[in-house]
């Protein structure tokens, strides 16, 4: 007989079991085993909103085996994840096999190690029941929404359709933002810049037009810049002043969820969902070389900055041995949570600090490597010393029009020696000024006047939208990923390049959610209704009254709404594109599919002509002289071919260039990246050379 603990999942399960060791037997669950019916509601709205769990399809042999490994242990944990969802797991695993839920019989692992598995079962505890509410009643919520404004969309707009509370919110916030791009008007404005050189010196280096008369002042067309410019002809340059001051900066602190999503964004490419993948997968445990089965990370959904006293000391040993004492704070660092933010987990970071990336790289697939790489540099650079810069401040007067020049040194690198925030990269673009005093007489090289025009907000990036979401209060660590994911999926919003842009439709659901139900669309409305579930997680609100409280005033507004909208419809405009249909000669139109975008042709169904969308590239074919294509493998892989496929069936994943071989006159192909090479891939030809620089 042994001891059964249940997990999630099997990566997690064999991580835990090498921990423990005889005596116990780690099984997964694979997930949740009972949900709320696919097929119906599951929601007794009359019955204080009791929910109508059944067992979930396709987990017949995964219940059938839990319950046949329970009748034969002596006791049973559940290690299920941490968090609400974990909790609920293991309160739905604890009521299928009939165990008491006052027994301490639930134990949590903040990180997958020998420290953090044997904390977790030495202090085993009841299923916090606020817990398992509080997931329960967002659960409800999103079930009430979805199950009863869903119709509503399929009648007045088109079938297939959903809304969410907080996938609606979020996608309200890329239509605010299109429209705020589409209603910008441009402002022109002029700067005056110049570059000099100082006494001594051949450095050459640029200063900015401040203030004229002592006055700071828009410069609105080329008139003002041309008159100022007239000014200054035949000015004598003299430095009036020189601040020098040691500035410190501080490292970023250790990540949580949202901000690892965003710098993994920013640094590596990757999707909110990519980053959560692998980031599970480190978390649960990888085989390291030499090691075993280890969790590499701390739990990844969390949204506090606490760091253990001991992972302080492990990253200032890491730090002092490998940089020097110099490179500590006069303190280990503290950094503080948001106010709402809940304390339970600590922060993300390597659950054994002195596992440099480098120590376990040949035993990781690339994102992981990638992604434990950005969480250990992060981590252990939170622990180090302030950078210190020498920065200076210079202004230079002439004809009473003073100019700037500032710039900065090194002083002492600190934290920067192993990582910089990406935000912060901006501030690498000041250049270190030449030695500057008091009534230096500077030579001009050259001074112009440059016209701007101002800018219109960008659009979203999944990094920045997480961000907005995180600063509203909408959504939790553990919904920024599935959000995303569910508006892209749904095409309410596309990617463009690494923007988010709003679909036609997704602009239409939008302003019909923002005239019929205001509150779901509202940002501060959703925010209030995570709070009022964090309180349920508390205790200090009950649940029903927190889903009666939302439910009561919303099925009022859809009532108003069905009775507003009684025989309308809503249209999704067409986005209508240049290619012409041959069967009929219209424009043809974008459609969507489960598959994707494609082309179709809007005489139907008199005319049912589609087309695949296609990407033309540089260059053309080398076999046959045709349009080279952009196309994707199964795998999702971008690929060249040629636009005569299948008569002409060449393709290469190099990337044509618009350069042409000396040799044979075909189209050259990059081959390797920005730091590869130029090649002929016209048979029998052979010409390379390296990329111009």
């Amino acid at each position: 007989m042994s001891d059964l603990v249940i997990v999630e999942s099997p990566a997690k399960a064999k991580t835990i079991q090498k921990y423990l060791g005889p005596g116990y037997e780690v099984v997964a669950s694979m997930g949740h085993i009972r949900d709320l019916p696919k097929s119906k509601m599951g929601v007794d709205k009359e019955n204080d909103f009791a929910p109508q769990y059944t067992d979930m399809k396709g987990k017949e042999e995964v219940i059938k085996d839990l319950k046949k490994r329970a009748k034969k242990c002596d006791k049973i944990y559940l290690a299920t994840d941490p968090d609400r969802e974990g909790e609920a797991i293991s309160w739905h695993i604890a009521q299928m096999l009939k165990l008491d839920m006052t027994a301490n019989n639930r134990v949590a692992f903040n990180e997958i190690t020998k420290t953090g598995v044997q904390n977790g079962m030495s202090n085993p505890h009841r299923i916090d029941i606020d817990l398992v509410n509080a997931q329960q009643a967002r659960r409800i919520l999103d079930r009430l929404v979805g199950y009863e404004l869903s119709p509503f969309l399929w009648k007045k707009v088109k079938r297939g359709l959903s809304a969410g509370r907080v996938q609606s919110v979020a996608v309200r916030l890329v239509v605010d933002r299109e429209n705020e791009i589409r209603k910008f008007v441009p402002k022109e404005y002029w700067s005056i810049d110049a570059k000099f050189t100082a006494p001594g010196s051949r450095k050459v280096f640029d200063a900015s037009l401040l203030s004229v008369d002592g006055k700071k002042l828009e410069i609105p067309n080329q008139t003002d810049a041309d008159n100022i410019l007239a000014r200054l002809e035949g000015a004598e340059y003299t430095v009036k002043s020189v601040k020098k001051r040691v500035t410190k900066k501080q490292p970023a602190p250790p990540f949580i969820t949202s901000t690892m999503q965003q710098e993994a964004s920013r640094k590596l490419g990757f999707s909110a969902k990519r980053t959560m993948k692998a980031a599970q997968e480190l978390y649960e445990g990888v085989d390291i070389e030499g090691i075993g089965a280890v969790g590499l990370i701390t739990y990844m959904r969390t949204d506090s900055l606490r760091i253990s006293d001991e992972a302080k000391k492990a990253a200032a040993d890491y730090i002092e041995n490998e940089y020097g004492k110099n490179y500590l704070p006069p303190e280990p660092r503290t950094y503080k949570s948001k106010n709402n933010a809940q304390d339970a987990h600590e922060a993300i970071r390597p659950s054994t600090p002195e596992l440099a990336p480098a120590r376990v790289k040949s035993s990781l697939t690339n994102d992981q490597y990638k992604l434990y790489k950005l969480i250990w540099e992060r981590f252990i650079a939170s622990q180090m010393a302030n950078a210190l810069l020498d920065t200076v401040s210079a202004d230079i007067e002439a004809a009473g029009c003073i100019f700037r020049a500032s710039g900065y040194s090194v002083k002492f690198d600190g934290f920067t020696v192993l990582y910089v925030e990406s935000a912060d990269n901006a501030e690498e673009n000041k250049k270190e000024l030449p030695p500057l005093k008091e009534n230096d007489k500077l030579k001009l090289k050259s001074i112009a006047g440059n016209q701007h025009f101002t800018q219109p907000p960008p659009r979203y990036t999944e990094a920045s939208l997480i961000k907005a979401l995180e600063e509203n209060g909408i959504g939790r660590p553990s919904t920024y990923a599935p959000t995303i994911t569910t508006i892209t999926s749904r095409q309410y919003v596309e990617h463009e390049g690494k923007a988010l842009k709003p679909t036609n439709l997704g602009e239409v659901i939008t302003e019909l959610m923002k005239d019929h139900f205001k509150k779901i669309v509202d940002a501060k409305f959703t925010a209030e209704m995570e709070n009022n579930l964090d309180e349920v997680e508390h205790g200090n609100k009950d649940w029903v009254s927190t889903l009666h409280e939302f439910y009561d005033d919303f099925s009022k507004t859809l009532k108003k709404a069905e009775e507003a909208m009684e025989g309308k419809r809503v249209k999704v405009p067409d986005e209508e594109t240049d290619v012409v249909c041959e069967l009929c000669g219209k424009k043809m139109v974008i459609k969507y599919s489960k598959y994707g975008k494609f082309l179709a042709c809007p005489g139907f169904p008199d005319c049912r002509n589609t087309k695949k969308i296609v990407t033309e590239a540089d260059g053309t074919c080398p076999r046959c002289g045709k349009k080279m294509l952009l196309k994707k493998s199964k795998k999702g892989r971008s690929f060249y071919g040629c636009e005569g496929y299948p008569e002409c069936n060449f393709m290469t994943w190099n990337v044509p260039s618009n350069e042409v071989c000396p040799q044979c006159g075909k189209t050259l192909f990059i081959k390797g990246g920005k730091s590869g090479r130029l090649v002929c891939e016209n048979e029998g030809c052979g010409y390379e050379r390296e990329l111009k620089k």
